[in-house]
């Protein structure tokens, strides 16, 4: 017994050790089918972009601040308010200019009436000295007499010039404060909309160095885009390139623009160097807000109707826009020399070497793999 199931063991081992014989001739002899991941070529518009993250702002906003001092007596507006030019934001407490021009006014009264005595004292010099002249004629007044009566009348005549002048200085003291009574009402410069509030009511404001800020005022209608360009990308750059961008709000819809102009200072960023590329966008309907992200797309150059593959599927470069892509027609792999024209970071252009609809491998793998 022992004997035949020591010999039963010996025959199935030989049997597996010949299955597995059997299957590995197959494998060698029969490899596993290659699996192609194919795209066809595609027309379509194609465009070669420079992509930048930007920061939204207003092309026209305007700090409006205060050239008196004093306190604010009454804020007329609020932060989202819509005002039009001219229109009253506030008023600084007035009692302070209205008590300079009564002070102007009085001083400039005082100094009317010491012209007019004067001049009168002036006419009297001029007709004594004529008389006095007359009388020197005949010798009937001295010489020494004659020239007091000549100074008498000089100096009613500097007088007159003196309080003619301190008329003026005053005139003009009391039309400086009239300008600053004017100046306690804070108008709108422009229309906009109220996006800032730095003074609040009751607060007072000192103007003696610098007009201090009040509230500032943007015009919403016209957006400005600053996107931050690398130094690696901004020399492809030039005003006039078409430029869109989409905000984190609404990443399918898109805002066009033509770019304006690239600023010559650079910003530093965690050793990387930027320019700002700006360009304007209308905002009628005020979906756009300060400060807001932009995703940037500024176009350096693009095509309607290209022949496209994926970037993925060049293979070995031959020569400068020249490379190698594997082609499949019927079942079969087989290589093509194209000629490329413009690419962004997916796509690229086929300029020769391809035609509409075949179909260009991306990719390789066996039967099973995924």
């Amino acid at each position: 017994m022992w004997l035949i199931r020591r010999k039963k063991r010996w025959v199935i081992s030989l049997v597996v050790l010949a299955v597995i014989a059997v299957i590995a001739y197959w494998r060698l002899n029969h490899p596993a089918p290659v699996v192609f991941k194919t795209v066809k070529v595609a027309q379509r518009e194609l465009q070669q972009n420079v992509l930048a993250t930007g920061q939204l702002d207003a092309v026209r906003k305007v700090d409006v601040g205060a050239q008196v001092s004093g306190q604010l007596e009454s804020l007329k507006v609020e932060i989202g308010d819509r005002v039009e030019k001219g229109q009253l934001l506030g008023i600084i407490d007035p009692q302070q200019a209205q008590n300079s021009i009564r002070e102007g006014e009085a001083t400039l009264q005082e100094l009317q009436a010491q012209l007019r005595q004067t001049q009168a004292e002036q006419q009297l010099a001029a007709v004594t000295l004529q008389r006095n002249r007359e009388l020197a004629n005949k010798q009937a007044v001295s010489r020494q007499d004659l020239d007091k009566y000549a100074t008498e009348l000089a100096v009613k005549e500097a007088q007159v010039e003196t309080i003619r002048a301190q008329i003026m200085r005053n005139q003009a003291s009391l039309d400086t404060a009239r300008i600053n009574l004017a100046y306690t009402r804070i108008e709108a410069p422009m229309a906009g909309e109220v996006v800032q509030i730095t003074t609040l009511q009751g607060q007072t404001v000192i103007a003696a160095q610098q007009a201090p800020n009040i509230l500032t005022l943007a015009d919403m209608s016209t957006m400005l885009v600053k996107a931050q360009v690398s130094e690696a990308d901004v020399i492809n750059l030039k005003p006039g390139q078409k430029a869109w961008f989409t905000v984190l709000g609404d990443p399918n819809k898109r805002f066009d623009g033509v770019l304006k102009d690239i600023q010559p200072t650079p910003e530093k960023v965690n050793n990387a160097i930027f320019y700002y590329a700006r360009f304007e966008v209308p905002n009628p309907e005020g979906l756009l807000r300060l400060q807001m992200t932009a995703q940037v797309h500024i176009q350096l150059s693009g095509v309607s109707d290209a022949l496209v593959i994926p970037l993925a599927a060049l293979g070995e470069q031959v020569a400068d826009n020249r490379y190698h892509v594997a082609v499949l027609q019927q079942g079969q792999e087989q290589q093509r020399e194209v000629t490329i024209g413009i690419r962004n970071n997916i796509d690229v252009q086929i300029v020769s070497g391809l035609a509409l609809g075949e179909e260009v491998i991306i990719s390789r793998g066996g039967a099973g793999e995924n």
